[in-house]
This record gives C-alpha cells, structure tokens and sequence, in this order.
C-alpha cells in the first residue's frame, strides 16, 4: 500500500513545506507548521454563469446595488450604506468585543425583510436564546441552528432558503472533504470558499464571524480577507464601553468608515454623536488637555488629548503613549526640545487619546504638542479651542486635507476658535462663528493658545 503523503501548513500565514520546520520562513512565527494531508480535489458547483466573448467596458451595462438596512445606522455606515445582495461579509474582533450581540441585533432587523439564519457553531442554540432574551429579541423569521459541519449547513440552508445567513464562526466549521482539523488553513479557506460560491450564486448575504490573532489580525491564512468583500474589525478597550466598528476592505464602499456603539445591558446602543460623547467628561480648566478634529473615513470626530509631564524619579524618563503611536510622540517630544526649546529630557510623559480611540493620522500632532507643552508649563488652553496639524521635524505646521469638516464639526459643538496650519486658510467656506488663526510652525501656535 502506498504511503499516504502529507505536507506541513503555517496556520499564520497558510506556508506549505514538505517537512516539519520550527520556523516558518515566510512569517518568521514559531512553532506554526501542522502536519495536514494534502487538499483533496473538491467539484464545486458552478456559482457564475458560462464566460462569454470579451466587452467593451462602454457595453458592459450596471446599475448601483439594491442595499438592504440593517436596523443599526451604525452599521450601515460602515458597510458603505446597508447590507449589498450575494455580499460575503467578514466580522472580526477580540473576544467578549461584542460581534455575537452586533450580528444578533442586525439579524432581529433583517428578519423584518425576510428569513435569517443564524448558525451558531461555538455556543448552542439555548445560550442564543438567552442573549435574544437579554436583547428583547424575539422573531418568527429568525432562525438558529447549532452545527460545525458545512454539508449539514448547506443542507439546512438548501432546505430553509434564507434571505440571510450569519456563521458564527468561520474557525469553528469543518468540511468532511478534508482531514485536517477545524480552523487549520485548509479547512477555514476551503470552507470560505464554498460559501462565498453560494452567497455569489443565490444572492444570499452572508455574515462571517472571525477570530483574532494576539496581535489583532483575522485567525487563518491571509488569503480569508481577499476572498471576502467586506472585512469590518470591531474594537474597543475593555476599559471602555465604547465600541468602533471599523471597515478596512469594502468592495461596495469606502474604506475607513467607522460606526461608533456603547456597550450597555441590552447590548450594543449606537452612537450617532460620538463627539459629544467623547468630550462629555472633559476637564475645561485643566492644563495638559487640547481637542483635535480627526477624521475617521468621512467623518469627523472632536477626541480630546490628555497629557502629563512631570519629574522622572528614575534614571530613564518613562516615555508612554495611549491610543497614538509612541514613535510619534517621541518625535514630537524632540520636536518640542529642538525646536521650541522646552526642556523635555528629564520628565516623564504620559498622552492619552481620552475614550479609548486610537488616532492615527498625522493630524493630530499639533493637538499633541498643545497638550505637552500645556501640562510642561502649567498653563490652560482655551477650552473653546481645537487644533489640528501635521508637523514637521523642523517645527514647521503643514497642511492636511479635508479642513472644512473638521472645522464644521467644531463649530457645531460650539468651539469658537481653531488653530490651523497657513496653508489650509485658502478658499475655505466655514461658519462664521468660529475664528481661524493659521500658523506656520509650532512656536507660533503655542503663542495663541492658552487662556
């Protein structure tokens, strides 16, 4: 009898390699390659119709998707406005985050506009009742079914003809087809596979639940986030109550939108302000905070900045940032040192992005600055103030887009003045209830901040 053949697969990155290897030379993880038998030949059923002769991209007709809502405005948001027909949609997170509750919700909404599956392959069919009971869920069209097996499931399906499905969750399914244990790469890419041919050939929109990694990517080979056409990350800090919703791949939409939601008792409560909200305990007369405009896809976000500088005790300050990237804020630190001339070298710097938001973008670094100046000096910024602006390591403020609706944004909370850089004044059609002071560097800026 002929010895079976086996190849050893990376469960990071899904690397193949004939023999065992403790380090994948792909990803460089450690102790990732698992024995698995080699993929089976698996006919799937043809989901597109027959390949016709090449068009003309003038022939080829379309017209814009029919979006279905899905009861969450929130959620909507984030996938680009509703739920598209035949769509593969990809829902990550931490664990305890929230994404249960989140497509629990969305699916007592969309059982409103037909049938909807909810197979539940980690927890049983009671402990989704009990959640749909804490919830105030109750629905004749919503359907759940406790299964790992994807025959089982497409068989369930065939037989139910939803109008929706949510799996909960890819990592948890097994097809039969092959040897390998539930969420190896070939199962988890094998079963994505299937059912993005059946969400594509019956126009079923179909909701994929993924686990995380340690570091915060989607469990399972890269290649789960390709097949998809939506990925949504949900994050939050578990500190905080507030979730985000953000969406980094949309074939539908824009990327970058994000919803913002609130933890509660009965589960998840939008946000449809999440400025107001992020600025409702703000200390007006304390020096070390400033507020910043950010950007969030197309939308503006008021977040505030907390700083403290103070004496180290040890020999090397503590340089700690949360909520922005440290390697920036020991940049701006220097900036502050170098080209400012405040005396930085011997104190402890704390900066916090207050809500538990992560800022990303470079405009936030004169708001950064404003705040460790404010705390270094002892010394308020005007609380009716908001700054945005990228700068430079020689001190100077450079321009960042979009300055109409953060200055908008501002105003509509009643801010009254704003600091920018010069080079964003030109053509700008804002209320007047807000003064615009443009500087070009960042000792021009602290000259017209504070109280």
């Amino acid at each position: 009898m002929a010895r079976q053949k086996t190849i050893y697969s990376c469960q990071q990155c899904g690397f193949q390699s004939p023999k065992w290897l403790g380090r994948c030379p792909d990803c460089q993880q450690w102790n990732t390659l698992v024995e698995e038998h080699p993929v089976a030949a698996v006919s799937h059923p043809r989901a597109l119709p027959e390949p016709g002769k090449p068009l003309k991209l003038s022939e080829v007709t379309g017209r814009a998707e029919d979006r279905l809502s899905c009861g969450l405005d929130e959620l909507n948001r984030a996938l680009g406005g509703g739920v598209v027909p035949g769509s593969l949609i990809l829902v990550g997170g931490d664990p305890g985050i929230g994404k249960s509750t989140l497509l629990l919700q969305a699916c007592a909404h969309l059982a409103t506009q037909g049938t909807a599956l909810y197979v539940t392959a980690e927890e049983s069919a009671r402990q989704i009742k009990l959640r749909a009971d804490r919830l105030d869920i109750a629905s004749d069209n919503l359907y759940l079914l406790a299964e790992t097996s994807l025959e089982q499931i497409r068989q369930r399906i065939k037989e139910l003809d939803p109008d929706f499905l949510v799996i909960d969750s890819i990592q948890t399914i097994f097809t039969s087809t092959l040897d390998s244990a539930p969420g190896s790469v070939s199962q988890v890419r094998e079963c994505t596979g299937q059912l993005m041919l059946q969400a594509k050939g019956d126009g079923l929109p179909t909701f994929l639940v993924g686990h995380v990694t340690k570091d915060g990517a989607i469990a399972g080979p890269r290649v789960l986030e390709h097949m998809v056409d939506t990925v949504l990350y949900f994050e939050g800090d578990p500190g905080h109550p507030f979730r985000i919703l953000r969406a980094v791949k949309n074939r539908y939409g824009s990327t970058n939108e994000i919803g913002v939601f609130e933890m509660r008792e009965k589960g998840l409560r939008e946000v449809s302000n999440p400025s107001e909200l992020f600025l409702a305990e703000r200390p007006e007369q304390s020096a070390g905070s400033a507020v910043v405009p950010t950007l969030e896809g197309s939308r503006p976000i008021l977040v505030e900045l907390q700083a403290l500088v103070s004496g180290s005790s040890f020999g090397t300050p503590q340089r700690t940032a949360i909520g922005l990237d440290h390697k920036r804020v020991a940049l701006l630190v220097a900036i502050l040192e170098k080209k400012v001339e405040l005396s930085l070298a011997g104190q402890d710097i704390f900066l916090n992005a207050a809500g538990g938001v992560r800022l990303d973008e470079p405009a936030v670094d004169l708001a950064a600055i404003a705040a460790l100046a404010s705390s270094h000096l002892n010394r308020v910024i005007n609380p009716r103030l908001v700054l945005f602006g990228e700068v430079g390591l020689t001190g100077e403020v450079r321009a960042i887009s979009q300055p109409e609706l953060r200055i908008r944004e501002a105003a509509r909370l009643g801010f009254t003045q704003c600091v920018l850089p010069r080079g964003n004044l030109k053509n700008l059609a804002v209320p007047d209830s807000i003064q615009l002071i443009g500087v070009k560097h960042a000792s021009e800026a602290l000259e017209n901040i504070f109280v």
